[in-house]
Protein backbone atom coordinates (compact mmCIF):
# COMPACT_ATOMS: atom_id res chain seq x y z
CA UNK A 1 0.00 0.00 0.00
CA UNK A 2 1.57 3.27 -1.10
CA UNK A 3 1.74 5.88 1.41
CA UNK A 4 1.48 9.63 -0.05
CA UNK A 5 3.12 12.20 2.44
CA UNK A 6 1.92 15.72 1.26
CA UNK A 7 4.23 18.53 1.56
CA UNK A 8 2.08 21.62 0.56
CA UNK A 9 2.03 22.71 4.12
CA UNK A 10 5.75 22.53 4.82
CA UNK A 11 6.93 26.44 4.65
CA UNK A 12 10.70 26.83 3.48
CA UNK A 13 11.36 27.85 7.37
CA UNK A 14 10.02 24.71 8.36
CA UNK A 15 11.39 22.86 6.24
CA UNK A 16 14.98 24.20 6.65
CA UNK A 17 14.60 24.10 10.72
CA UNK A 18 14.39 20.07 10.54
CA UNK A 19 17.09 20.25 7.94
CA UNK A 20 19.64 21.84 10.05
CA UNK A 21 18.21 19.74 13.39
CA UNK A 22 18.82 16.62 10.77
CA UNK A 23 22.84 17.38 10.03
CA UNK A 24 23.38 18.93 13.76
CA UNK A 25 24.89 15.84 14.65
CA UNK A 26 26.91 14.64 11.41
CA UNK A 27 30.31 12.98 12.40
CA UNK A 28 33.45 14.76 12.15
CA UNK A 29 36.23 12.80 9.92
CA UNK A 30 40.05 12.09 9.97
CA UNK A 31 40.78 14.00 13.57
CA UNK A 32 43.95 14.20 13.80
CA UNK A 33 44.33 13.45 17.60
CA UNK A 34 47.82 14.20 17.79
CA UNK A 35 47.03 18.44 16.96
CA UNK A 36 44.29 17.92 19.38
CA UNK A 37 46.11 17.56 22.43
CA UNK A 38 48.94 19.66 21.36
CA UNK A 39 47.82 23.14 23.36
CA UNK A 40 47.98 21.33 26.37
CA UNK A 41 51.68 20.82 27.83
CA UNK A 42 50.39 19.35 31.38
CA UNK A 43 49.85 15.91 29.12
CA UNK A 44 52.41 16.17 26.71
CA UNK A 45 54.47 12.83 27.61
CA UNK A 46 51.12 10.75 26.96
CA UNK A 47 50.57 12.80 23.37
CA UNK A 48 54.35 11.97 22.48
CA UNK A 49 53.98 8.45 23.18
CA UNK A 50 50.54 9.04 20.96
CA UNK A 51 52.84 10.64 18.23
CA UNK A 52 55.73 7.80 18.05
CA UNK A 53 53.65 5.03 17.76
CA UNK A 54 50.82 4.15 15.26
CA UNK A 55 48.19 4.83 17.84
CA UNK A 56 47.65 8.09 16.27
CA UNK A 57 47.63 7.33 12.99
CA UNK A 58 44.63 4.22 14.26
CA UNK A 59 42.31 7.09 15.38
CA UNK A 60 42.87 9.42 12.21
CA UNK A 61 39.63 7.80 10.65
CA UNK A 62 37.53 7.12 13.87
CA UNK A 63 34.67 9.58 14.21
CA UNK A 64 33.50 8.06 17.62
CA UNK A 65 35.71 7.82 20.91
CA UNK A 66 36.48 8.68 24.04
CA UNK A 67 40.40 9.39 25.28
CA UNK A 68 41.65 8.62 28.71
CA UNK A 69 44.70 10.49 28.68
CA UNK A 70 47.48 10.83 31.76
CA UNK A 71 48.82 13.92 32.65
CA UNK A 72 52.71 13.89 32.79
CA UNK A 73 52.88 13.89 36.74
CA UNK A 74 51.52 10.65 37.08
CA UNK A 75 53.05 9.13 33.71
CA UNK A 76 56.38 10.04 34.57
CA UNK A 77 55.75 7.86 37.93
CA UNK A 78 54.56 4.64 36.25
CA UNK A 79 56.43 1.81 35.09
CA UNK A 80 55.39 2.14 31.42
CA UNK A 81 58.15 5.14 31.04
CA UNK A 82 60.68 3.93 33.77
CA UNK A 83 60.72 0.01 32.39
CA UNK A 84 60.34 0.93 28.70
CA UNK A 85 62.49 -1.85 26.57
CA UNK A 86 64.95 -0.50 23.47
CA UNK A 87 63.12 1.21 20.57
CA UNK A 88 64.70 -1.82 18.20
CA UNK A 89 62.50 -5.01 20.44
CA UNK A 90 58.92 -5.37 18.47
CA UNK A 91 57.49 -6.40 21.81
CA UNK A 92 57.98 -3.82 23.73
CA UNK A 93 56.63 -1.37 20.43
CA UNK A 94 54.25 -3.81 20.19
CA UNK A 95 52.95 -3.69 23.73
CA UNK A 96 53.33 0.33 24.37
CA UNK A 97 50.86 0.77 21.70
CA UNK A 98 48.40 -1.78 22.96
CA UNK A 99 48.94 -0.24 26.55
CA UNK A 100 47.82 3.13 24.74
CA UNK A 101 45.00 1.77 23.01
CA UNK A 102 43.29 0.86 26.07
CA UNK A 103 42.97 4.61 26.68
CA UNK A 104 40.51 4.98 24.01
CA UNK A 105 37.06 4.01 24.67
CA UNK A 106 35.06 3.17 21.29
CA UNK A 107 32.39 5.33 22.50
CA UNK A 108 31.62 8.75 22.90
CA UNK A 109 30.87 10.06 26.48
CA UNK A 110 29.98 13.22 27.98
CA UNK A 111 30.15 14.52 31.28
CA UNK A 112 26.52 13.96 31.62
CA UNK A 113 26.71 10.79 29.74
CA UNK A 114 29.31 9.44 32.56
CA UNK A 115 26.94 11.12 35.32
CA UNK A 116 24.34 8.72 34.09
CA UNK A 117 25.92 5.15 34.33
CA UNK A 118 24.63 3.17 36.72
CA UNK A 119 26.68 2.10 40.21
CA UNK A 120 27.00 -1.78 39.02
CA UNK A 121 28.88 0.06 35.82
CA UNK A 122 29.48 -0.30 31.89
CA UNK A 123 31.23 -2.64 30.11
CA UNK A 124 33.02 -0.69 27.18
CA UNK A 125 35.27 -1.29 24.53
CA UNK A 126 38.48 -0.46 23.93
CA UNK A 127 40.57 0.36 20.87
CA UNK A 128 42.98 -2.73 22.23
CA UNK A 129 40.29 -5.11 21.52
CA UNK A 130 39.89 -4.77 17.87
CA UNK A 131 43.80 -5.53 17.53
CA UNK A 132 43.27 -9.62 18.19
CA UNK A 133 45.94 -9.74 20.55
CA UNK A 134 43.36 -9.42 23.57
CA UNK A 135 42.11 -12.71 24.76
CA UNK A 136 38.51 -13.05 25.32
CA UNK A 137 36.69 -9.92 26.36
CA UNK A 138 40.43 -8.52 28.16
CA UNK A 139 39.93 -5.47 25.63
CA UNK A 140 37.29 -3.61 27.46
CA UNK A 141 36.97 -1.74 30.78
CA UNK A 142 34.26 -1.10 33.11
CA UNK A 143 33.02 2.38 33.75
CA UNK A 144 31.49 2.34 37.38
CA UNK A 145 29.89 5.93 39.23
CA UNK A 146 30.23 6.34 42.88
CA UNK A 147 26.98 7.29 44.03
CA UNK A 148 27.96 9.53 46.73
CA UNK A 149 30.94 11.34 45.55
CA UNK A 150 29.57 11.24 41.57
CA UNK A 151 33.23 10.87 40.36
CA UNK A 152 34.27 8.06 38.07
CA UNK A 153 36.15 5.63 37.90
CA UNK A 154 37.50 3.14 35.15
CA UNK A 155 38.69 -0.21 36.09
CA UNK A 156 40.61 -2.98 34.08
CA UNK A 157 41.60 -6.91 35.80
CA UNK A 158 44.84 -4.98 36.99
CA UNK A 159 44.09 -1.29 37.77
CA UNK A 160 42.03 1.57 38.27
CA UNK A 161 41.74 5.23 37.33
CA UNK A 162 39.91 7.94 38.37
CA UNK A 163 38.92 10.43 35.71
CA UNK A 164 40.39 14.27 37.10
CA UNK A 165 38.15 15.94 34.16
CA UNK A 166 37.25 17.47 30.81
CA UNK A 167 40.18 18.35 28.60
CA UNK A 168 38.71 18.67 24.99
CA UNK A 169 35.38 18.02 23.44
CA UNK A 170 34.17 17.87 19.94
CA UNK A 171 30.32 16.91 20.91
CA UNK A 172 29.22 13.71 19.68
CA UNK A 173 32.22 12.79 18.21
CA UNK A 174 35.33 12.95 20.55
CA UNK A 175 36.00 13.39 24.74
CA UNK A 176 39.08 13.71 26.14
CA UNK A 177 39.10 13.18 29.94
CA UNK A 178 41.97 13.27 32.35
CA UNK A 179 42.78 10.59 34.50
CA UNK A 180 45.23 10.14 37.66
CA UNK A 181 46.53 6.50 36.76
CA UNK A 182 47.75 4.28 33.77
CA UNK A 183 45.43 1.81 32.81
CA UNK A 184 47.20 -1.77 31.66
CA UNK A 185 45.25 -4.52 30.30
CA UNK A 186 44.97 -7.97 31.22
CA UNK A 187 48.66 -10.11 31.21
CA UNK A 188 50.69 -7.06 30.70
CA UNK A 189 53.36 -6.94 34.05
CA UNK A 190 55.12 -3.48 32.87
CA UNK A 191 57.66 -4.25 35.56
CA UNK A 192 58.79 -7.51 34.28
CA UNK A 193 59.76 -6.19 31.24
CA UNK A 194 62.91 -5.74 29.03
CA UNK A 195 63.95 -3.08 30.82
CA UNK A 196 66.05 0.19 29.29
CA UNK A 197 69.31 1.64 31.58
CA UNK A 198 68.87 4.58 32.35
CA UNK A 199 71.03 6.60 30.38
CA UNK A 200 72.97 8.77 32.62
CA UNK A 201 74.51 11.59 30.16
CA UNK A 202 76.28 14.50 30.93
CA UNK A 203 75.24 17.02 29.11
CA UNK A 204 77.91 19.83 30.14
CA UNK A 205 80.94 17.13 29.14
CA UNK A 206 79.21 15.74 26.16
CA UNK A 207 79.09 19.95 25.11
CA UNK A 208 82.35 20.43 25.87
CA UNK A 209 83.91 16.99 24.09
CA UNK A 210 82.20 18.51 21.00
CA UNK A 211 84.67 21.40 21.12
CA UNK A 212 82.39 24.01 19.75
CA UNK A 213 79.89 24.81 22.47
CA UNK A 214 82.02 26.15 25.63
CA UNK A 215 79.49 29.26 26.05
CA UNK A 216 76.23 26.75 26.15
CA UNK A 217 77.94 24.69 28.53
CA UNK A 218 79.35 27.21 31.32
CA UNK A 219 75.73 28.62 30.81
CA UNK A 220 73.82 24.93 31.24
CA UNK A 221 76.29 24.69 34.99
CA UNK A 222 75.81 28.09 35.85
CA UNK A 223 71.92 28.32 35.94
CA UNK A 224 71.47 24.99 37.08
CA UNK A 225 69.12 24.18 34.58
CA UNK A 226 71.52 21.18 33.43
CA UNK A 227 70.11 19.29 36.58
CA UNK A 228 66.91 19.60 35.24
CA UNK A 229 67.16 18.23 32.07
CA UNK A 230 69.30 15.49 33.35
CA UNK A 231 66.23 14.64 35.49
CA UNK A 232 63.84 14.83 32.26
CA UNK A 233 66.13 12.67 30.36
CA UNK A 234 63.56 9.48 31.10
CA UNK A 235 59.97 9.41 30.18
CA UNK A 236 59.22 10.89 26.75
CA UNK A 237 63.13 11.75 25.87
CA UNK A 238 64.52 15.31 25.21
CA UNK A 239 65.68 16.86 22.34
CA UNK A 240 68.63 19.87 22.23
CA UNK A 241 69.02 22.73 20.27
CA UNK A 242 72.64 24.47 21.52
CA UNK A 243 73.97 27.25 19.82
CA UNK A 244 77.59 26.98 19.02
CA UNK A 245 79.86 29.42 20.35
CA UNK A 246 80.65 31.24 17.37
CA UNK A 247 76.49 31.74 17.57
CA UNK A 248 77.02 33.57 20.87
CA UNK A 249 80.07 35.88 19.37
CA UNK A 250 77.46 36.98 16.58
CA UNK A 251 74.51 38.16 18.51
CA UNK A 252 73.77 41.50 18.45
CA UNK A 253 74.63 43.87 21.65
CA UNK A 254 70.81 45.19 21.07
CA UNK A 255 69.41 42.19 22.12
CA UNK A 256 71.06 43.22 25.54
CA UNK A 257 71.12 38.94 26.31
CA UNK A 258 73.66 38.98 28.76
CA UNK A 259 71.88 41.87 30.94
CA UNK A 260 68.62 39.29 31.63
CA UNK A 261 68.15 38.56 34.72
CA UNK A 262 69.36 34.56 35.74
CA UNK A 263 65.66 33.74 35.91
CA UNK A 264 65.41 34.76 32.53
CA UNK A 265 68.46 33.14 31.15
CA UNK A 266 67.09 30.01 32.66
CA UNK A 267 63.64 30.12 30.77
CA UNK A 268 65.71 31.04 27.50
CA UNK A 269 67.78 27.80 28.06
CA UNK A 270 64.50 25.78 28.84
CA UNK A 271 63.44 27.58 25.70
CA UNK A 272 65.85 25.71 23.40
CA UNK A 273 64.89 22.34 24.81
CA UNK A 274 61.91 20.04 23.64
CA UNK A 275 60.58 17.72 25.86
CA UNK A 276 60.66 14.67 23.69
CA UNK A 277 62.95 12.85 21.92
CA UNK A 278 63.10 13.43 18.21
CA UNK A 279 66.00 12.29 16.09
CA UNK A 280 67.25 14.18 12.93
CA UNK A 281 64.96 12.78 10.15
CA UNK A 282 61.91 13.54 12.45
CA UNK A 283 62.70 16.68 12.30
CA UNK A 284 63.36 17.10 8.50
CA UNK A 285 60.09 15.19 7.99
CA UNK A 286 58.11 17.70 10.64
CA UNK A 287 54.51 17.97 9.17
CA UNK A 288 52.87 20.22 12.23
CA UNK A 289 56.16 23.00 12.59
CA UNK A 290 54.88 24.91 16.25
CA UNK A 291 56.38 23.05 18.69
CA UNK A 292 56.31 23.64 22.64
CA UNK A 293 59.20 23.78 24.67
CA UNK A 294 60.10 23.26 28.18
CA UNK A 295 59.57 27.13 28.58
CA UNK A 296 56.02 26.32 27.75
CA UNK A 297 55.48 23.81 30.45
CA UNK A 298 56.02 26.26 32.82
CA UNK A 299 54.76 29.17 31.11
CA UNK A 300 51.21 28.05 29.56
CA UNK A 301 50.15 26.92 26.17
CA UNK A 302 51.25 28.49 23.55
CA UNK A 303 53.81 30.64 24.89
CA UNK A 304 57.50 30.16 24.35
CA UNK A 305 57.20 27.93 21.04
CA UNK A 306 59.40 27.29 18.41
CA UNK A 307 58.93 26.95 14.42
CA UNK A 308 60.81 24.11 13.07
CA UNK A 309 60.64 23.46 9.57
CA UNK A 310 63.11 22.23 6.62
CA UNK A 311 64.41 25.74 4.89
CA UNK A 312 66.71 24.83 2.55
CA UNK A 313 67.64 21.00 2.29
CA UNK A 314 68.66 21.70 6.53
CA UNK A 315 66.29 21.85 9.95
CA UNK A 316 65.15 25.63 10.43
CA UNK A 317 64.22 27.02 13.70
CA UNK A 318 62.06 30.35 13.76
CA UNK A 319 61.53 32.43 17.34
CA UNK A 320 59.53 34.99 15.78
CA UNK A 321 63.01 37.35 16.55
CA UNK A 322 65.48 34.75 14.96
CA UNK A 323 65.92 32.27 12.00
CA UNK A 324 68.26 29.68 13.14
CA UNK A 325 69.75 26.27 11.02
CA UNK A 326 70.96 22.84 12.30
CA UNK A 327 74.59 23.01 11.66
CA UNK A 328 75.10 19.46 13.08
CA UNK A 329 74.23 16.37 15.47
CA UNK A 330 76.20 16.72 18.73
CA UNK A 331 74.97 13.51 20.18
CA UNK A 332 71.88 11.43 19.01
CA UNK A 333 71.35 8.11 21.60
CA UNK A 334 67.22 7.50 22.53
CA UNK A 335 66.18 9.15 24.71
CA UNK A 336 68.21 12.20 24.24
CA UNK A 337 69.42 14.41 21.02
CA UNK A 338 71.70 17.56 20.89
CA UNK A 339 72.06 19.64 17.53
CA UNK A 340 73.99 22.38 17.43
CA UNK A 341 72.51 25.26 16.23
CA UNK A 342 73.40 28.04 14.06
CA UNK A 343 71.90 31.14 16.37
CA UNK A 344 70.95 31.27 20.35
CA UNK A 345 66.92 31.09 19.76
CA UNK A 346 66.05 34.54 21.37
CA UNK A 347 61.79 34.45 22.43
CA UNK A 348 59.72 36.69 21.31
CA UNK A 349 58.17 36.80 25.04
CA UNK A 350 61.73 38.64 26.43
CA UNK A 351 63.29 39.99 22.71
CA UNK A 352 59.97 41.66 21.01
CA UNK A 353 58.54 44.40 20.80
CA UNK A 354 56.03 43.95 23.62
CA UNK A 355 58.36 41.88 26.45
CA UNK A 356 56.69 39.74 29.72
CA UNK A 357 57.55 41.95 32.26
CA UNK A 358 59.27 45.49 32.89
CA UNK A 359 62.70 44.37 33.31
CA UNK A 360 65.56 44.16 31.04
CA UNK A 361 66.09 42.30 27.98
CA UNK A 362 63.08 43.78 25.95
CA UNK A 363 65.76 45.10 23.20
CA UNK A 364 64.27 46.99 20.18
CA UNK A 365 64.27 44.20 17.61
CA UNK A 366 62.88 43.48 14.45
CA UNK A 367 60.56 40.42 14.36
CA UNK A 368 61.83 37.90 11.92
CA UNK A 369 58.75 37.05 9.93
CA UNK A 370 58.76 32.73 9.31
CA UNK A 371 60.58 31.79 5.58
CA UNK A 372 58.13 31.49 2.75
CA UNK A 373 58.49 27.58 2.33
CA UNK A 374 57.30 25.65 -0.52
CA UNK A 375 55.52 22.73 0.72
CA UNK A 376 54.61 19.76 -0.79
CA UNK A 377 50.78 18.35 -0.46
CA UNK A 378 52.62 15.61 2.22
CA UNK A 379 54.10 18.35 4.74
CA UNK A 380 50.99 20.79 4.62
CA UNK A 381 50.72 22.03 7.95
CA UNK A 382 46.83 21.31 7.97
CA UNK A 383 45.74 20.21 11.14
CA UNK A 384 43.98 17.01 9.37
CA UNK A 385 46.63 15.95 7.99
CA UNK A 386 48.63 12.46 8.80
CA UNK A 387 49.98 12.83 12.37
CA UNK A 388 53.83 13.29 11.89
CA UNK A 389 55.92 11.82 14.48
CA UNK A 390 56.46 14.84 16.17
CA UNK A 391 53.82 16.50 18.50
CA UNK A 392 51.95 19.09 16.57
CA UNK A 393 51.20 22.59 17.47
CA UNK A 394 48.77 24.75 19.19
CA UNK A 395 45.97 25.42 16.44
CA UNK A 396 42.72 25.66 18.18
CA UNK A 397 40.82 26.32 15.01
CA UNK A 398 39.14 24.28 12.23
CA UNK A 399 38.44 20.64 13.94
CA UNK A 400 36.04 19.83 11.30
CA UNK A 401 37.99 18.05 8.09
CA UNK A 402 37.17 19.61 4.37
CA UNK A 403 36.35 16.49 3.24
CA UNK A 404 33.22 16.23 5.56
CA UNK A 405 32.38 19.75 4.71
CA UNK A 406 31.95 18.63 1.14
CA UNK A 407 29.90 15.94 1.98
CA UNK A 408 27.80 17.74 4.31
CA UNK A 409 27.56 20.66 1.64
CA UNK A 410 26.37 17.56 -0.92
CA UNK A 411 23.93 16.07 1.53
CA UNK A 412 21.72 19.87 2.17
CA UNK A 413 22.23 20.47 -1.77
CA UNK A 414 20.29 17.32 -2.48
CA UNK A 415 17.84 17.68 0.20
CA UNK A 416 16.87 20.62 -1.01
CA UNK A 417 17.12 20.41 -4.66
CA UNK A 418 14.12 17.57 -3.81
CA UNK A 419 12.39 19.95 -1.86
CA UNK A 420 11.90 21.82 -4.90
CA UNK A 421 10.44 19.23 -7.23
CA UNK A 422 8.38 17.88 -4.52
CA UNK A 423 6.74 21.78 -4.04
CA UNK A 424 6.12 21.82 -8.13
Amino acid sequence: MAVTISLSHFTLPTFLYFLLLSTSHLPIFAINITNLLSSYPEISDFANLLATTSVAADLTQRSYLTLLVVPNTFLRSSDLLNNRSPPSSSSSSSNLGDVLRYHVLLEYFSWSDLRLIPPTGKLVTTLFQTTGRAPNNFGSVNITRNVNSNSVTIHSPTTNATILGLLKTLPYNISVFKVDSLLVPNGFDLMASETRPPLGLNITKTLIDAHNFNVAASMLTASGVEEEFERDEGGAGLTLFVPTDEAFSDMSSSMKFQSLPAEKKAVVLRFHVLHSYYPLGSLESIVNPVQPTLATEQNGAGSFTLNISRVNGSVGINTGIVQASVTQTVFDQNPVAIFGVSKVLLPQEFFGKNPIGSGSGGGESVVASPPEISLSPVNSPEIFSPPSHLSSPPILGKEVSSAANRKKGIFLWCIGFFYLLAIN
